[in-house]
């Protein structure tokens, strides 16, 4: 378990991961919703988690989703690189109900978000448009390329949440170790 605080004027977050985990979670966000989205993602990730936030919820969200996506994601980079004798590529579509997101992903060393999610408005008390802004934090702070795409969907919660799930499981298969693989990259270095 490694773990990573990062204290502003804004929030105040605490991770612990550990990616050779098995789906574990104590998330604690003051967010109901992301709490949610976060246990969702250690489970199908497989990566222990551990998070506690104390945010300025009363102005609102943004600030502590885009903080956690910052502080998970570089805790995440630092667990993962150099990536050595991984799979480094993954991808998944998940199904809920109606809805499926897709996410194909690489562990590149470099950042770039295609998030192709058209959700507005609230799913409860969240703004579904936080979301984008947790995965641009986290996907630029991992140092992973992403596409999360929706291929289909009605219900904001359902497509959200596949989000979540995708992502898991495309960078639970791309960390898949391969010892056959070595650097997986024909630069010898990621």
């Amino acid at each position: 378990m490694i773990s990573k605080s990062r204290k502003t004027k804004e929030t105040d977050i605490s991770v612990s991961l550990s990616v050779n985990g098995n789906g574990k979670s104590k998330i604690d966000t003051g967010i109901g919703f992301l709490d949610h989205m976060l246990e969702s993602f250690s489970k199908h990730s497989l990566i222990n988690l551990d998070i506690s936030c104390k945010g300025d919820t009363h102005i609102d969200d943004h600030h502590s989703v885009e903080d956690i996506g910052i502080v998970l994601g570089s805790l995440l980079a630092q667990a993962i690189y150099p990536v050595e004798n991984m799979e480094r590529f993954g991808s998944a579509n998940i199904v809920m109900d109606e809805a499926c997101v897709s996410c194909n992903l690489d562990l590149s060393n470099r950042p770039y978000l295609v998030y192709e999610v058209n959700v507005a408005g609230k799913v409860g008390q969240f703004d579904a448009e936080l979301v984008e802004e947790f995965f641009k934090a986290f996907v630029s702070n991992a140092r992973i390329s992403a596409h999360i795409v929706a291929l289909r969907g009605k219900n904001k919660h359902h497509i959200i949440e596949a989000a979540f799930k995708s992502i898991a499981v495309a960078l639970r298969r791309a960390m898949q170790k391969n010892d056959r693989v070595g650097i997986p990259s024909t630069k010898d270095v990621l």
